[in-house]
C-alpha cells in the first residue's frame, strides 16, 4: 500500500482513541461504498484489535474483493478474522461468494462453501441462493443445480429460481432453463423482472424469436413491458435474431433511450454487416446527446474487425484517445483485436505493451491475433511468458494457442496443449477445443485416426466438429469418412449448402459424376444455398460489400459499365 498516496487522506478518519466502534465501521463503510477499497483498509488496520467486530471484518471484507485482483487477500483477512475468533455471519459468507464471479475463482468458491457448511450456513436461503448465483458465474452448473436442489421445496423463493435461470440463461442451456421455469410455475412460484429479462436474454443469445415474443407476452401480463431493462433487452433479441425492422420498431417507441438502448441497436446492424448504418447511428446517438460507453466502443471496433477496415478503426482510435477511453480495458483489448484482425499485428503488440493493467483477456486477445496473421511462433512465445507471469490462461486462451497450433500444423504441441488444459489446469475441454485437434490430424492426413477421436469424445459432437472431419475429407478424398460425416451433419438438421458442396467435391474428385449428381439433387430438394464469398472496400468512411455476379449494389449498372471498359482494354492490350 502506498503510504503517501492523497486518496487515503482524502477522508476525514476517527480519532484514534476516542471513537466508538461504529463510528470506525461507518468510515470504513465509507471507503467501501466510494470505491476506495485502499482506504478501508487503512481505517481498518488503526482500529484497535478488540474493536474489531464482524461488522468491521465483513466491511473490509467486501472492500479488499472489490479489488478484483485481490481475493487472496481477502481470503487472508478471513483467516485472520477467524484467528482472533470473531465468528463469521450470514453477510461474511454471502460477501465472499459474491466476489467471486468467474471460472479462475472457482476454487476460492468452493472453499467458501465448504466453510459455510461447516458452520451451518448453507441451509440459509439467502446463503444459499448466492452460491447459486456465484457457481453459475463461476461455470459450474453441476455445482450449482446440486445446491438448489439442498433447499427445500418450501424454502425456494422467487430469487432462488431467477439464480438458477440466470445460470442457464448466461450458457445458453434453452431446454434446462424453460424446464426449470415450468418447475417454477407449478410450484406456484410468481416470474418477477429479473426471471423475465433472464429469459429475454437466453432466447435473444441463442436466436429464438418465437420463444422471446411468449416472454414478451409473459412480461405484458405481469406489467413489466415498459420497464426500461426490457425494452432494452427486447431491441437486443430482435437485433440478434435479426429482425432488425422489429428493433427498430421497438427502438422508435420508447419513451427515454439510454446509452444501453443506443448500443444494442447499433450492435444489431454491426452483427448483420451493415457496418454504414451502424456508424450513423452511432452519429445520431451523438446528435441526440448521448454519452457513449465502453461497450458501444467495442461494438463499432468489433465492426471494424468484422470487414478489415483499418482506417474507420484507426478513426475510432483517435476517438477512443480524445474521449476519455484511453485507460478502459474492454476498449483496449478490442483495438488490440481489431488491428490483429486488420492485418496490422505490429501496432496491436504496440497497444498490448502499453497497457499498464493488462489481464487475461488482453493475453488471450493478443495470442489469438498472432494465430490468426499465421505468426504461431510468436503466438505459442507469447503465451508461455504469460505463464511465466503467473497467469493463469482460461479456456478461450487454450483455444488460441491451438488455433495457432493448427495454423502451424504443429500437432505434437497441440497434443500437448490440449492435455495440458485438464491435466494441468482442471479445464475441461470444450467442443471447439476437440474441432482444433480434427483440424490438426486433418491436415496431417491423419482423417481415420481424427474420426477415432470423435468417437472417443465424451460431449456428443456439433456441427462444427463433424464440418472439420468434412473439410479433412476433402482435402484427402476420404469418400467413406466424407459421407459418413456428411451424414452426420445433415442428420443435426437444415445444414448450408457447404456441407453439399463440399461432399460433391469429394466424389467430383474421384470422378465419381452419379454421386455429384445426387448430391446437387438433394441440395435443390432441401433449398441449401452456399452463401456467396464477399469482398468489401472503403470508400470516404462508407462500406461497399460485393459477391460474385452481384447487382444489388445501387451503382450496380456504373460499376459494370467500368468493369466493361477495364475487359476492352485489357482484350486490346492482349491483341
Amino acid at each position: 500500500m502506498q503510504r503517501h498516496d492523497p486518496s487515503l487522506r482524502s477522508r476525514p478518519q476517527p480519532h484514534f482513541k476516542s471513537s466508538t466502534v461504529a463510528c470506525w465501521n461507518s468510515a470504513i463503510r465509507a471507503s467501501v461504498r466510494d470505491g476506495l477499497p485502499r482506504e478501508a483498509v487503512l481505517v481498518y488496520r488503526r482500529m484497535k484489535r478488540n474493536g474489531r467486530d464482524v461488522v468491521a471484518w465483513n466491511t473490509v471484507i467486501v472492500g479488499v474483493s472489490q479489488l478484483g485482483s485481490s481475493l487472496q487477500r481477502a481470503l487472508f483477512l478471513f483467516r485472520r478474522m477467524r484467528l482472533e475468533e470473531i465468528a463469521p455471519d450470514l453477510v461474511t459468507y454471502i460477501s465472499l461468494a459474491r466476489s467471486c464471479g468467474c471460472e479462475e475463482k472457482l476454487s476460492f468458491l468452493r472453499a467458501v462453501h465448504s466453510l459455510a457448511i461447516a458452520q451451518g450456513f448453507e441451509a440459509d436461503a439467502s446463503v444459499a441462493n448466492t452460491l447459486i448465483a456465484a457457481y453459475c458465474k463461476c461455470e459450474d452448473l453441476s455445482s450449482s443445480e446440486s445446491v438448489f436442489s439442498e433447499i427445500a421445496a418450501g424454502m425456494r423463493s422467487v430469487v432462488s429460481y431467477n439464480s438458477m435461470i440466470a445460470g442457464y440463461a448466461r450458457l445458453c442451456r434453452s431446454k434446462e432453463a424453460i424446464l426449470l421455469f415450468s418447475v417454477m410455475a407449478r410450484d406456484g412460484i410468481r416470474p418477477d423482472l429479473s426471471t423475465i429479462l433472464s429469459l429475454l436474454s437466453l432466447f435473444a443469445n441463442s436466436g429464438s424469436l418465437l420463444e422471446g415474443g411468449l416472454v414478451h407476452s409473459l412480461a405484458i401480463k405481469l406489467g413489466v413491458d415498459c420497464d426500461i431493462s426490457v425494452m432494452n433487452t427486447l431491441i437486443s433479441l430482435h437485433s440478434k435474431c435479426g429482425d432488425l425492422e422489429a428493433a427498430l420498431y421497438c427502438f422508435n417507441n420508447m419513451p427515454k433511450k439510454t446509452c444501453v438502448s443506443w448500443t444494442a441497436l447499433i450492435s444489431g446492424y454491426v452483427q448483420r454487416g451493415d457496418i454504414n448504418e451502424a456508424m450513423a447511428l452511432f452519429s445520431s446517438m451523438e446528435a441526440a446527446g448521448e454519452k457513449p460507453d465502453a461497450l458501444t466502443i467495442v461494438a463499432l471496433l468489433s465492426a471494424c474487425s468484422q470487414v478489415g477496415g483499418l482506417d474507420l478503426g484507426k478513426h475510432m482510435h483517435d476517438y477512443v484517445l480524445t474521449n476519455g477511453f484511453k485507460d478502459d480495458i474492454l476498449v483496449s483489448n478490442a483495438l488490440i483485436d481489431m488491428y490483429a484482425k486488420c492485418g496490422s499485428i505490429g501496432e496491436a503488440r504496440r497497444l498490448f505493451d502499453r497497457m499498464s493493467g493488462r489481464t487475461i483477456v488482453s493475453w488471450t486477445t493478443m495470442v489469438m491475433g498472432y494465430a490468426i496473421n499465421g505468426e504461431f511462433e510468436q503466438a505459442l512465445d507469447l503465451f508461455s511468458h504469460m505463464v511465466e507471469q503467473g497467469l493463469k490462461p482460461n479456456r478461450v486462451t487454450f483455444l488460441a494457442v491451438l488455433q495457432a497450433c493448427v495454423h502451424g500444423g504443429l500437432l505434437e504441441k497441440g497434443w500437448d496443449y490440449f492435455n495440458l488444459m485438464s491435466g494441468v489446469y482442471g479445464i475441461a475441454p470444450r467442443l471447439e477445443h476437440y474441432a482444433c485437434v480434427i483440424d490438426l490430424l486433418g491436415r496431417r492426413g491423419r482423417v481415420s485416426e481424427a474420426l477415432d477421436f470423435i468417437r472417443r469424445m465424451p460431449p456428443e459432437p456439433d456441427a462444427g466438429v463433424w464440418g472439420s472431419l468434412l473439410g479433412a475429407s476433402v482435402t484427402h478424398r476420404e469418400i467413406e469418412i466424407g459421407e459418413y460425416a456428411a451424414s452426420r451433419l445433415f442428420s443435426l438438421g437444415p445444414q448450408t449448402g457447404v456441407s453439399y458442396v463440399g461432399m460433391a467435391n469429394i466424389y467430383a474428385a474421384k470422378e465419381r459424376w452419379e454421386g455429384v449428381a445426387e448430391v446437387r439433387t438433394m441440395m435443390r430438394q432441401k433449398k441449401a444455398r452456399k452463401n456467396p464469398g464477399q469482398s468489401a472496400i472503403e470508400i470516404d468512411g462508407l462500406f461497399h460489400a460485393f459477391a460474385v455476379e452481384d447487382r444489388s449494389h445501387p451503382q450496380s449498372s456504373q460499376i459494370y459499365e467500368v468493369l466493361d471498359t477495364l475487359f476492352l482494354q485489357l482484350k486490346k492490350k492482349q491483341m
